[in-house]
């Protein structure tokens, strides 16, 4: 018998460490639940990694009449804000107006709704520029006059799943990574699930519920499970890439395409320039998604239309592309197919439950997540109470949603040997977590092996112990984006000390 069988039966199972299964995974353990998460590789490593970093009500679904969806949105907006104020905070973007393309009374209109339909407290209201006389208009073509300003938020995607998934394992659940589900087996009152490692070690657990979080592999799994469904998923591709900063200012911009998309570039990890999104229908495979030629070329043509200075596919620095579950919905195209989820339960009475998400999207994750462990409250008595999420801070954001400066400004003082920039990132990532792993180090030798741009000994043994971190790319591309930064030597050493210290 596996050590999990021989400690018993688990009230969840949660399979799948994106965002909606460490939602869920967080916010089952908080109400009681002894609960097990299960992801096939790093958390984060699919769709919750490759988004375009946006906590937003999402303008556009408006003109999908998505009314529901985008008030659902906007009103997680600033709760998400307040609750993880190192990861996420607030951007102003700016919407210029291009003659040909949607009048000026449907952007006006929608921004109207966009301020009002949502709750909007703290963010700042639309307002009208001329981009001819604002800093945003510096960098872009002189054929642009009229714009609109109006407010969202960003998100570190992937820090967002690692602290969901902490804050569960913080209140008692058991996360397993690099742990695939090879089978799932009904046995009246409960769920027999068998896994193997990467490593290609049988693990086997049992769990009175089960909540089906796969992603884009959400059908796959309903199959491994033997529970047929007439439900369709519609796989789309977004696609984004970065480039050395194309302007020195702090708004985002929104720009509309004469196909009828629209795209965003975004300040990017301070040097750099984020660009996307594309959406495309996607028919391969999962493991290794990436960008095409054809959607990076998109993008750079998209931005030179905006953009004075010019960019080339030569000029991106990386690219990276995810695969959004949509629920099929007839859409002709795919940028107008619903953002929205299904929750769907299966079982009779007396069966143990399974519930599968379908669809969802990054700013909605607590939301969905909430409901769905409120539809398996009947069926788990060891579940108690409500939403209780909206309130709970995520590890390391318990500081006010307007208090980073004063908090990187505290930590600067208290670890003076670091340099701003990394400083900053710092407190970006881990809030007032830092100090933990900072501890009492007073000069950069304290912290031990410098990887290089700040990345030390001390943060890499915090990654592995705190937030599953085991390889290079699980470091630089998830937990960090340092990544962009880091030269090939600086990666093969973190390897070799990787595989030193394993």
């Amino acid at each position: 018998m596996s050590e999990e069988s021989a400690a018993g039966i688990h009230d969840l199972a949660v399979i799948g460490g994106g965002v909606n299964g460490c939602g869920i995974a967080r916010d089952a353990a908080g109400r009681g639940a002894r609960v097990v998460l299960i992801e096939r590789g790093d958390l984060a490593q699919g769709t919750s990694s490759a988004s375009t970093k946006l906590i937003h009500g999402g303008l556009r679904y408006l003109e999908h009449r998505e009314f529901a969806l985008v008030r659902e949105s906007l009103i997680e907006r600033e709760r998400l804000w307040r609750i993880a104020p190192h990861i996420i905070h607030p951007m102003r973007f700016v919407l210029p107006w291009t003659k040909g393309l949607r009048p000026r009374w449907m952007l006006r209109l929608g921004l109207f709704l966009y301020d009002h339909i949502g709750g909007r407290r703290a963010l700042p209201a639309t307002r009208s520029i001329d981009l001819r006389r604002h800093p945003a208009g510096v960098p872009l073509k002189p054929d642009y006059g009229a714009a609109y300003c109006y407010s969202d938020g960003w998100v570190d995607d992937a820090r967002l799943v690692i602290l969901n998934a902490r804050d569960a394992a913080d209140r008692g659940a058991d996360v397993h990574c690099r742990t695939e589900v090879t089978g799932l087996d009904r046995l009246g009152g409960e769920w027999r699930i068998t896994a193997r490692t990467a490593a290609g070690e049988a693990r086997r657990f049992r769990a009175r519920a089960v909540v089906n979080a796969a992603g884009p592999a959400v059908l796959d799994l309903l199959a491994r499970a033997h529970r047929p469904t007439d439900r369709h998923m519609r796989l789309v591709r977004g696609a984004h890439i970065v480039v050395p900063r194309l302007f020195d200012h702090g708004f985002a911009y929104f720009f509309q395409l004469p196909d009828g998309r629209i795209f965003f570039a975004i300040p990017y990890e301070r040097d750099f320039t984020l660009i996307g999104t594309t959406d495309c229908d996607h028919r391969g495979g999962l493991d290794h998604v990436t960008a095409s030629a054809e959607e990076i070329a998109y993008l750079c043509e998209g931005a030179n239309r905006y953009f004075a200075r010019s960019i080339a596919p030569a000029d991106v620095v990386w690219s990276y592309a995810g695969v959004r579950p949509l629920i099929d919905d007839g859409s002709n195209r795919p940028e107008a197919a619903t953002r929205g989820y299904r929750l769907e339960l299966d079982g009779a009475a007396g069966d143990a439950p399974l519930l599968s998400v379908f669809g969802g999207k990054i700013t909605t994750y607590r939301h969905l997540s909430a409901e769905a462990v409120t539809r398996l409250r009947p069926h788990l008595p060891a579940l108690r109470g409500g939403d209780w999420t909206a309130g709970a801070p995520l590890p390391g954001g318990d500081f006010p949603m307007t208090g980073l400066g004063a908090l990187t400004a505290r930590l600067a003082a208290d670890y003076s040997f670091l340099d701003p920039a990394t400083v900053d990132r710092i407190a970006r990532a881990y809030g007032t977590q830092a100090w933990a792993w900072l501890g009492g180090a007073r000069d950069k030798g304290d912290l031990g092996e410098d990887f290089g741009h700040g990345l030390s000994e001390a943060e890499v043994r915090h990654m592995m112990a705190r937030e599953w971190a085991r390889t290079s790319d699980d470091m630089l591309w998830r937990r960090s984006k340092l990544g962009l930064r880091l030269s090939s030597a600086q990666v093969a050493r973190l390897d070799q000390w990787l595989e030193e210290t394993a």
